[in-house]
């Protein structure tokens, strides 16, 4: 929705000024006022974390004791570091790239053909000008045709290598590759190397620091950046610093306090805009000059205009201060807006619009504001267009754009928990010290009360009985740390984070043994599961998903290019790696059945379990193209020694290779299919293809 603006009849200067900022600023006033509550929420919760009582929080005369017990900081970090180790504990980042079940535009499968079937063609009436088929229909390509069509963008790779569309007929003597796989692997290899270089591993744990404390995490990117190589030529023996650029996509992580969405939606699809606020000093508004399409004219207008920062109301709060006089206000408040804006005003504020924007009421547009400057004005340059930013709640509000920490679960045990505390430690006050009864009509006057050792008190003449009683105070502490005790276990189910998984035992008798813990913390496993649930629908499949339309739109690279999609695997890692590697081993030796193994994909297994046991598959286990290569050079050696060997099989067994057409990917070493061990069937005999292709 637009805000109405009355636009007077001035030059466009003016009228720049006048309405896109005023616009941006109307919005933003609008959303952080809708923001309120969920300020107080989060200050709550960050003074739970650091055991900062608020400023409202009214003591009365007979407490003594102000302490504050730390139990929500515990939380937050015992969340903190079960999330950190399921998405990270791989050493991979948890954001997987796998073809559709339906390729389009590329082959799902290619073979090669033997050396013996190369040139051979059908007869002319039984060629079928068409790529594709069924296996073993006898159709080859027609002449001429490239594999551009099915091999996508591996194509320069294997036009050369004599591959054909489809599975092979006989994987004995045929080796196939995996086009779509191929290039959805080298995708996720691309992907993962950018974020590498985006250090995105330290800001998503800035990330999920948030989402378990404010119950938000904020996430911006991918967006283009040029990164600078630094390097020296060496010229006439003189060496000169010769930097080269590169863009690259990079992501950063939004404070939730400086984030701003549209007040009427509740979750990012819905918003129409959102605002990300920045507070620079003069060196930092100054440096955006040597950034793209930013307006050098209007940010030194900016700073000749002077500082227009006004600290917000929760920043001192953050910065542990009574007020903000000791912040520096020497600084520029600067507007990020992205979202719709209206078509005319977004052009008379200088937008450059083409022919296919020009009959839209409304544009996608980014625009950066200060001091009532626009300092960059562009179309939203993503295709399709979307706003940067991945927004995850830790727990759904389904009400709410923002969601619910672990703070705010446990507000009302800790406030209980607190009180306890204090009650407990003021009651050891009393009852750890004597409370004296003094009758002074027996003591002469005028003596000082006060008690230590070898204190005298004096007595007036002819009284009798004791003058002063000592009272002690009953010990009602453990009643009071029962209590705290009851309702720490409330915060355990409020969070669903128990004691036990951070380290405090003794809870239950079941602890007592190694098989009754790994039970409980299987069982605490479950706890966290929705919210890894959220951190693959809300933050690492739209992250993924935007880091490959950046290379669908900006990188060149013909190999990633594919019908592929993103698969999210932080649920996945959730599972105990002792667990899942086991349960490969035995799949693994279940798929060794000979009738089984032409079914399973051991590349897959092999990755699968190399992840479990710590090792970097792609360090270890060759991809399925260098595996089909090797296969066919392993394929033309044992035909050589097969051939210089008398009738082939005595010659295979000296020379120690593979027996001929046995499959050199297959792990159970017998070569798949009906082929034992030390068996080698002859070419004609039952299971193995004959020369001229027949069975």
């Amino acid at each position: 929705m637009i805000e109405e603006v009355n636009i007077p009849e001035k030059e466009e200067n003016s009228i720049e000024e006048f309405a896109l900022p005023g616009i941006i600023s109307a919005r933003f006033k609008r959303a952080e006022d809708a923001r309120y509550s969920d300020e107080q929420r989060w200050l709550k919760a960050y003074r739970n974390y650091r055991g900062i009582y608020s400023s409202d929080m009214a003591f009365s005369s007979k407490e003594k004791s102000q302490v504050f017990v730390k139990v929500t900081k515990t939380k937050v970090l015992a969340s903190f570091g079960q999330l950190i180790e399921v998405l990270f504990g791989t050493g991979k980042f948890p954001i997987g790239v796998e073809p559709t079940p339906i390729p389009e535009g590329i082959s799902e499968y290619a073979h090669i053909k033997p050396d013996e079937l190369k040139g051979q063609s059908e007869p002319e009436e039984e060629k079928v000008d068409s790529l594709y088929g069924f296996p073993g229909d006898g159709n080859d390509l027609p002449p001429g045709t490239t594999t551009n069509e099915f091999l996508g963008g591996l194509a320069k790779k294997f036009v050369d290598a004599g591959f054909e569309e489809g599975p092979a007929p006989d994987l004995k003597s045929m080796p196939q590759i995996e086009p779509a796989a191929l290039a959805a692997s080298n995708m996720e290899k691309m992907i993962h190397d950018q974020l590498e270089e985006s250090h995105a591993v330290t800001i998503l744990r800035h990330v999920m620091f948030e989402m378990a404390l404010l119950g938000t995490g904020v996430i911006k990117g991918p967006f283009n950046f040029e990164k600078v190589s630094h390097k020296w030529d060496e010229v006439d023996g003189e060496k000169i610093y010769n930097p080269s650029k590169k863009t690259v996509p990079k992501i950063e992580a939004v404070s939730c306090w400086d984030f701003y969405p549209d007040p009427d939606a509740v979750s990012l699809d819905d918003a129409e805009y959102v605002i990300q606020r920045h507070v620079m000093n003069k060196s930092q508004l100054r440096n955006l000059m040597n950034r793209p399409y930013f307006r050098e004219n209007a940010i030194s207008e900016c700073l000749k205009m002077g500082a227009n920062y006004e600290p917000k109301s929760f920043e001192s709060s953050l910065n542990d201060r009574e007020d903000d006089r000791t912040i520096d206000k020497n600084r520029f408040e600067v507007f990020e807006y992205w979202g719709i804006m209206d078509r005319q005003l977004a052009e008379l504020a200088g937008l450059d619009l083409d022919e296919t924007t020009t009959e839209l009421d409304e544009v996608q547009i980014n625009c950066w504001v200060c001091n009532g400057k626009i300092i960059r004005l562009v179309m939203n340059p993503f295709t399709p267009e979307r706003l940067p930013y991945q927004v995850c709640p830790y727990e759904i509000n389904p009400y709410q754009f923002f969601g619910v920490g672990i703070p705010e679960n446990m507000d009302d045990a800790q406030q209980i928990m607190n009180g306890h505390a204090r009650m407990a430690i003021d009651n050891l006050a009393l009852a750890g010290n004597l409370v004296f009864d003094v009758d002074e009509t027996m003591l002469v006057p005028g003596q000082d009360m006060s008690v230590y050792p070898g204190k005298i008190f004096r007595r007036q003449s002819g009284q009798t009985g004791q003058a002063i009683h000592g009272v002690k105070f009953p010990n009602t502490a453990p009643e009071n740390m029962m209590m705290f005790d009851r309702f720490r276990q409330l915060a355990d189910e409020s969070t669903g984070i128990p004691s036990y998984s951070h380290g405090q035992t003794g809870v239950q008798s079941t602890t007592r043994t190694a098989a009754g813990m790994s039970m409980l913390m299987g069982a605490s496993a479950l706890n966290i599961k929705t919210v890894i649930k959220n951190i693959d629908d809300y933050l690492l499949r739209p992250l993924g998903e935007a880091m490959f339309q950046w290379n669908m739109q900006f990188n060149e690279e013909s190999e990633i290019q594919g019908d592929l999609h993103i698969k999210a695997r932080g649920t996945s890692s959730m599972m105990m790696k002792e667990v899942r590697s086991q349960r490969l081993m035995t799949f693994m030796q279940t798929a060794s059945n000979p009738s089984l193994a032409p079914f399973v994909k051991w590349h897959t297994i092999l990755r699968e379990i190399a992840k479990t046991l710590d090792i970097d598959p792609d360090k270890v286990i060759n991809d399925p193209e260098k595996a089909a290569i090797n296969a066919k050079i392993m394929g033309m050696v044992n035909g050589i020694r097969e051939n210089q060997g008398n009738g082939g099989q005595s010659g295979m067994a000296q020379s120690g290779g593979v027996p001929a057409g046995a499959n050199p990917n297959d792990p159970t070493g017998s070569g798949g299919g009906n082929i034992g061990t030390g068996s080698v069937p002859q070419a004609g005999e039952s299971g193995n293809s004959s020369p001229d292709g027949t069975t």
